[in-house]
């Protein structure tokens, strides 16, 4: 166990030293405010006030942790020789001339969302309004970075203690928006397809074949996603759409027994999650409505959650989702970018920056998405297997959690994603070299 003296013992002191060392480096803490009780320990220790107390390891704090108001913060940043950037300096520089943890806190509670920002046309915060973005570090997960340095100094300092062994790894999310293409829509959404290629015959064609079950439905790659799982060792995670109809929530009906009949099947073998719908993001109630929607069609409770459009709003999104029995969700990252939002590549908990306290919703971070990749960032397929490796390996470093999501229509090897099946086998591969 590692002992932490502090002056005052914080909820925020609490939430950002437990996620170090509990969350990433997986070995517990503990806390005090007696400077003689810690004097008196020879077990593993640090201090984090504003003067050593003693000639231990010692980190300087600054006010941040201490406080429980939100306000703007000084964010000049503090650039680090291995391409991290940190917060809050301070006039020591024995081991970090800035504040680590104070860092740790602002980066992971996403404390900058709390504060006025620039929003999408779909209410979401932007990757460039952040401060990892905007100092050119957000494919670094600098929390699990700083965490290891952290370890190393406690070895170098306490040499008998011992870290748990922590390895690297892997899970693949799958969003399911759109269960099929052509199928299954129901009559007037089936002849406004057919009205829409009334000009272009082949295409006529083709959906008539699909619809008489003589052709296969693009969307339709649970097969192929199946075999390439099994191929590969992998168990992902699927997040289904079970919402009304509306104008961004146009998957499948969620009684249209075709479709149930496909979640039912995939929650044989796979973890199931509930996909909000663009609705329910600010709808409490209809977000129960769906939870129990899908609940009903496997008879299981559904306890994981994505947000469609990754839509998430600080701090209500996540209390909505506690209210409702969601105790993981997997919505942190960004739509138009690559990387880490909360810096961080490991699993950890939500703190509510307003209410100044740590909830029981794990956040699990995800760090690429084929979408993104496609429709934000233009790359072509030989571009996106480059750019997944690469967060790949930088995870690996850290022996995080490498998360990714990808969607049914992206693996159908068709139209503007020929070729991405190539992208998603390949990034399959990355993850299980050594």
């Amino acid at each position: 166990m590692i002992l932490v003296y502090t002056h005052k013992v914080t909820s925020r002191i609490n939430f950002t030293f437990q996620t170090v060392f509990e969350q990433i480096l997986k070995t517990p803490v503990s806390f005090t405010d007696d400077v003689d009780f810690y004097l008196s320990c020879k077990t593993a220790k640090l201090s984090y006030t504003t003067k050593a107390i003693d000639d231990g390891l010692h980190f300087t704090s600054t006010n941040l942790l201490f406080e429980d108001e939100i306000k703007p913060q000084n964010t000049t940043a503090i650039p680090q020789t291995d391409g991290t950037v940190g917060l809050f300096k301070t006039p020591t520089t024995k081991h970090f001339n800035f504040d680590v943890f104070a860092s740790i806190f602002y980066l992971t509670s996403r404390y900058e969302e709390y504060l006025p920002h620039q929003k999408d046309k779909h209410e979401r915060f932007l990757a460039i309004e952040s401060f990892a973005f905007k100092n050119n570090c957000l494919e670094l997960p600098m929390v699990n970075i700083w965490a290891e340095k952290i370890a190393q100094l406690i070895l170098t300092h306490f040499p008998n203690y011992k870290f748990p062994e922590r390895k690297f790894e892997f899970l693949s999310t799958i969003d399911i928006d759109n269960a099929f293409a052509i199928k299954h829509k129901g009559f007037w959404r089936t002849i406004g397809g057919l009205a829409k290629s009334i000009t272009e015959p082949q295409k006529i064609k083709n959906r008539i074949a699909i619809l008489c079950d003589k052709a296969t439905d693009p969307y339709d790659t649970y097969d192929y996603q199946d075999e390439v799982h099994q191929q590969y060792t992998v168990q992902p995670t699927y997040f289904f759409l079970v919402g009304n109809y509306a104008s961004f929530d146009k998957n499948i009906a969620f009684s249209n027994e075709d479709f149930q009949h496909l979640i039912k099947k995939i929650a044989i073998t796979n973890e199931i999650g509930l996909h909000p719908s663009y609705q329910s993001n600010s709808n409490s109630e209809l977000l129960k409505e769906e939870k129990l929607r899908l609940e009903s069609i496997i008879n299981k409770n559904i306890t994981k959650s994505r947000q469609h459009f990754l839509k998430l709003r600080f701090p209500q999104t996540y209390r909505n989702l506690v209210a409702n029995g969601i105790n993981e969700d997997y919505t942190m990252g960004y739509a138009e970018k690559s990387g880490f939002r909360a810096s961080i590549c490991s699993p950890y908990y939500f703190f509510d920056v307003e209410k100044n306290k740590v909830t029981a919703l794990k956040i699990i971070p995800f760090c690429v998405m084929e979408a993104g990749l496609k429709y934000y960032q233009n790359c072509t397929v030989e571009e996106a297997i480059i750019n997944i490796n690469k967060i790949v390996e930088i995870v690996k470093k850290v022996n995080g959690t490498f998360v990714s999501i990808w969607h049914n229509e992206s693996l159908s090897d068709e139209g503007i994603w020929k070729g991405w099946r190539r992208v998603y086998e390949q990034m399959l591969l990355d993850v299980k070299k050594k």
